[in-house]
């Protein structure tokens, strides 16, 4: 609305009648109650880039003198008009325009030390990659990577490299308890601010809209944890960003012992959304959650759980056929008996299935909903064959009225599990579907339920106690359960070995700990992602400004969450030492117990985002801080491509190109690299660059630098 109003003054002075109108009717429209959630999204939202260099075209706010805290210190922003040089150090010439709607210009000058960059979301930003470290001990596994950046910039930054692949996120968000919890435009959001709940839904939705871009549109799950302060807002925020989506809340408990509160309940639990889009959904599991007991500790016979599940999609818009039109296709059954005749091909788009010529005596079994709309199959013509070949898919019961029989199939877990052991193939039906049973000493897999009560999620004996064994001291308040990260992701990505897994409220790194967890546990190649800033804590702030420190100073940003806690948490967890070196104390316990400090054979690398000049990256001048972006888009594994050559450069999983006249000779290298899936090719020349494109192998995707790389960041600028 402040823009609207600059926007009407600006109408007034010239006419005022007409301004007059259009108050009338913005006042009309301002009292109609919409249906849904609404709230005021506060715009623009900033953020201040300590250590980042001062130069000219930077907007910047002044710091306060040193071992002095923001109170009465000057919070608007400046554009620096240029920067010169004294005896004294860097001196910035910065100007300001005194209102919105003035043309009147303010000046001044500072020493660029008692500057602060900040960016606001609606400005472009064209980040680079900086590598901090990394952690080498999984062989040719893909690596976990640790992104020390604003969210909403590395969000913007993973939508060039991770669009459409992310098959599931998990994020523990601020709670906005009001005990400033958490930042908005860099001042903390406590209980007496009026808007904070409107703060916290903007600064949510902005990200949710970022993270919908990632997630894979055909089958992944968000996972966001919250307590009772916000779940209600978030839910409505989750159902209106995700309409598509079907999404489900689970009730976990944390801590047994509960939050005593005045005259309230004691708080025993927070929540845990999961959105499910596409064909997303969890995995039957050995526990229902609802208490550590499970069929091996109760009296209760051990029977086979279902495990023939339909082959048909349904329910979302990506399930029907023009969504999919590949996936339908007719099975052919034969009339009197039901017996399987063949599995036809796909029709053409827009062909009635009507249409389609049938042998005599026979029926088509469709992928049709109960209301008639056409749905799709879960997988290919061919691969239906392949399994009802294997035994692997089956016919239902006859309806004696069409001849019809529904189709169902084993999921990757039914098969995962009979390779396993943990089911046994007892025989073959009739008409050769396999026949399983529950292998001697196998336990049960069940569905779990929608409220968890397990020990191993008490945050307190398996967060804060976990994470200072790692450590060898207390260095983070209020972090996850491992194992209550860990049983949330399971349940998602227990039948994806190979899944992606983002979290971009990261904190102290239990995302990352809790996928290297599952990958022990089945050999999986799972990669994580995690996202968090380098904030430090409020109460230590005070005692590093009264020692003269501020946030760029190196004793400052040494103590901020991502290089104090979460880097040294992940290391001593891979590795299996403290940061003094020593051998991390305990076990790892309930699903997986092994010493902690044998580590795990994983890699890792660290990042710090740093923001680039456009003019650089499009001049070549930037590729080294670009690389990075290149390697994780190409997988993030094998080796990487860090510095410009004169002709071209192939690494395990993508290339680039920086001569075209070498062209003959990358798509020579290409074609000997099987493992390649991205061709980066720099030029300015879109002709040349289509016939590049022409000559790649049908699995490579071109990728124009820098051009590909300029346009997204210019047009994710901003999103609402």
């Amino acid at each position: 609305m402040s823009s609207l109003s600059n926007l009407l003054r600006q109408v007034e002075q010239k006419n005022r009648a007409l301004a007059d109108d259009l108050r009338d009717h913005i006042k009309a429209l301002t009292e109609r109650r919409a249906f849904g959630l609404n709230f005021e999204r506060h715009t623009p939202e900033t953020v201040e880039l300590p250590g980042r260099p001062i130069r000219k075209g930077d907007k910047v706010r002044f710091l306060a003198p040193r071992g002095e805290d923001s109170k009465g210190v000057d919070q608007r922003l400046w554009r620096v008009m240029s920067i010169s040089r004294t005896d004294d150090g860097r001196v910035a010439s910065l100007a300001r325009r005194v209102s919105p709607d003035s043309d009147e210009v303010e000046t001044t000058s500072r020493a660029c030390d008692d500057l602060i960059v900040v960016a606001e979301f609606r400005d472009p930003i064209y980040p680079g990659l900086v590598s901090t470290g990394k952690i080498e001990r999984g062989g040719d596994r893909p690596f976990h990577t640790v992104i020390n950046a604003e969210n909403f910039h590395a969000l913007q930054t993973l939508l060039y490299t991770h669009e459409g692949k992310i098959d599931a996120i998990y994020i523990d968000p601020p709670y906005n308890t009001g005990a400033r919890d958490w930042k908005y435009n860099n001042n903390y959001v406590d209980g007496e601010d009026i808007y904070r709940h409107s703060k916290w839904l903007a600064f949510m939705e902005r990200r949710l809209k970022l993270a919908k871009r990632l997630l894979k549109p055909h089958d992944s799950v968000l996972i966001v944890t919250i307590d009772e302060k916000e779940y209600l807002r978030l839910g409505l925020l989750l159902e209106q960003t995700f309409p598509e989506a079907d999404i489900q809340m689970v009730s976990s408990v944390i801590n047994r012992a509960g939050s005593s509160r005045a005259g309230r309940f004691a708080r025993v639990d927070e929540y845990v959304f999961y959105v499910f889009i596409g064909d997303g959904r969890i995995s039957p599991w050995v526990s229902t959650m609802l208490d550590d007991a499970t069929d091996e500790g109760t009296s209760k016979p051990k029977t086979m759980p279902t495990v023939w599940f339909t082959a048909m999609r349904r329910g979302t818009a990506s399930a029907e056929r023009r969504a999919r039109p590949a996936l339908f296709y007719p099975v052919i059954l034969d009339r009197e008996s039901g017996a399987l005749v063949r599995v036809g091909e796909p029709i053409p788009k827009n062909t009635p299935r009507s249409e389609v010529v049938l042998e005599s005596g026979t029926v088509a079994v469709w992928p049709i909903a109960s209301d008639g709309r056409e749905q799709t199959w879960r997988f290919s013509a061919a691969k239906m064959r392949e399994y009802f070949a294997a035994g692997t898919a089956r016919l239902g019961k006859r309806d004696p009225e069409t001849g019809l029989r529904p189709i169902t199939y084993l999921q990757p877990g039914t098969l995962a599990n009979i390779a396993n052991g943990t089911f046994v193939v007892t025989g073959r039906s009739p008409e050769g579907s396999l026949e399983l049973a529950l292998a001697d000493g196998a336990k049960k897999v069940v569905t779990p339920r929608s409220v968890w009560s397990q020990t191993s999620h008490f945050a307190r004996d398996h967060g804060s106690h976990l994470i200072k064994s790692l450590l060898g001291e207390k260095r983070f308040d209020f972090p996850k359960s491992l194992y209550a990260v860990e049983d949330s992701l399971r349940f998602v990505v227990a039948d994806k070995p190979d899944a992606v897994i983002l979290d971009f409220f990261a904190g102290s790194g239990t995302t990352a700990h809790a996928v290297m967890r599952l990958n022990e546990q089945d050999s999986g190649r799972r990669q994580s992602i995690s996202v968090t800033n380098n904030e430090v804590g409020a109460e230590e702030q005070a005692g590093l400004r009264a020692r003269g420190l501020r946030p760029g100073d190196a004793e400052w940003e040494a103590r901020g969450i991502c290089d104090y806690v979460t880097k040294p948490r992940i290391k001593a967890a891979v590795t299996g030492l403290t940061p003094s070196g020593e051998p991390v104390k305990g076990d790892y316990k309930f699903t997986s117990e092994f010493p902690m400090a044998d580590g795990f054979e994983e890699n890792v690398e660290f990042f710090t985002m740093t923001y680039e000049a456009p003019r650089s990256v499009a001049h070549h001048r930037s590729f080294e801080a670009v690389a990075p972006i290149l390697w994780l888009r190409g997988g993030a594994e094998g080796t990487r491509i860090d510095k410009a050559t004169h002709d071209f450069a192939v690494a395990d999983t993508y290339g680039v190109l920086f001569d075209l006249d070498a062209s003959h000779a990358f798509l020579d290298a290409l074609a000997a690299a099987e493992r390649v899936r991205v061709a980066f090719i720099v030029t300015d020349d879109d002709r040349a660059f289509q016939m590049v494109c022409s000559e790649l192998p049908p699995h490579v995707e071109p990728v124009r630098l820098y051009e590909s790389y300029l346009t997204n960041f210019k047009i994710n600028t901003g999103r609402e």
